[in-house]
């Protein structure tokens, strides 16, 4: 028995990164619809970003400050700049473009494109400099036609439609609302920026969270900063009063999955994932992501699906599994961090203290 469960910790252990991310798809999938339904009822986006990371940052500040009050590191002037940055591109570029998105085309669409990320953010790492590509191996020319496949079939979701198959007659929910979908090619454009502003929140993320290891507080740092920076944005963007009044349960509802679940939960895992394994693997799972919010979208909530958003995503994904295939060949993520994180820190001074005590008997017999 004791032996079946030290071997259930341990695959538990090595597997912990991978469950986390599939939760997080998870929650994520019905996220897509809830906003969808709350903007159908008249809630603006931007004024949703701005409640969502207000209640996200509220929810995250008690356990940052029970956990971690202990490990924070100094917060200088730096510090607080690169918190700033990482929080515009995390939060109030990237989650005001996308949200908005969601105004003109659907949450399949919205889902499938976010598997692009992974091919924007392996180009800007290569002009960065920060990913190496060797393309006399196979697996670098791998990168280099994995990220064009994924650069294609976002072209192809964006520029074809194709036929429309209808939707699901016997799906227990049906969203529809005048406001959706009524200018396919801007949303698209709203989304493709917002995946480039997401390829660089993610490289931001790894470099950052090796400098302020308290995931908690980081956590509650991006989603109080988003926030006011959104309320800042949503205030030029929206001049009327009563946006910011919940007028409907779904929206409050929205508000509040969004706000703990998204704001908080999510990207404290984001954090702790990208520190452990690496901003491509966090990004490797949003084609699941895409199969559940599709699934979702024609079973459950009677979306209509294109074929062009079909094609599209299958030309996608494929080139994102090659993009991985080719980074196999990588060195396996171990990041490198002028301040150890609390949790090595703790481990080497229980090292220190194991090599104490064995040293202690040692003397004495001397």
């Amino acid at each position: 028995m004791f032996n079946n469960e030290c071997a259930f910790g341990v695959v538990y252990e090595k597997f912990k990164p991978h469950l986390l991310m599939v939760l997080v798809q998870v929650v994520l999938s019905f996220l897509y619809f809830l906003v969808e339904d709350s903007l159908n009822k008249g809630m603006n986006p931007h004024v949703f970003v701005t409640y969502r990371h207000a209640v996200g940052g509220i929810v995250m500040l008690p356990f940052a400050y029970v956990l971690e009050r202990k490990v924070w590191p100094k917060l200088t002037m730096m510090m607080f700049m690169e918190l700033f940055v990482l929080s515009l591109f995390g939060i109030s570029l990237t989650l005001n473009m996308f949200f908005a998105s969601l105004k003109y085309t659907n949450p399949s669409f919205v889902a499938s494109m976010i598997n692009t990320i992974s091919s924007i953010t392996f180009i800007i790492a290569v002009g960065l400099r920060l990913e190496a590509v060797d393309v006399k191996k196979p697996r670098g020319l791998a990168k280099i036609v994995g990220t064009v496949l994924s650069l294609i079939g976002a072209l192809i979701m964006t520029l074809y439609k194709g036929h429309t198959i209808q939707s699901f007659q016997s799906a227990p929910f049906h969203i529809k609302g005048k406001l959706v979908h009524n200018n396919w090619i801007k949303g698209s454009i709203l989304t493709i920026a917002s995946c480039i502003s997401w390829s660089l929140w993610y490289i931001l993320q790894a470099i950052i969270v090796k400098k302020y290891p308290a995931q908690l507080t980081l956590t509650a740092w991006i989603n109080c900063m988003g926030a006011a920076q959104s309320a800042a944005f949503a205030v030029v963007m929206q001049h009327k009063p009563t946006a910011w009044f919940i007028t409907s349960t779904i929206e409050l509802c929205c508000i509040l999955y969004a706000g703990v679940i998204g704001g908080g939960l999510v990207i404290c895992a984001q954090f702790w994932t990208a520190e452990q394994k690496g901003p491509v693997f966090v990004s490797m799972f949003n084609p699941l992501g895409t199969i559940l919010v599709a699934f979702l979208a024609y079973f459950v909530f009677g979306e209509q699906v294109h074929t062009g958003s079909l094609i599209g995503v299958v030309v996608v994904i494929i080139g994102l599994y090659m993009l991985l295939w080719g980074k196999e060949s990588d060195k396996d993520y171990k990041p490198q961090q002028s301040i150890p994180t609390h949790v090595e820190q703790k481990e080497c001074m229980t090292r220190i203290t194991t090599l104490a005590e064995q040293d202690v008997p040692q003397t004495n017999a001397t």
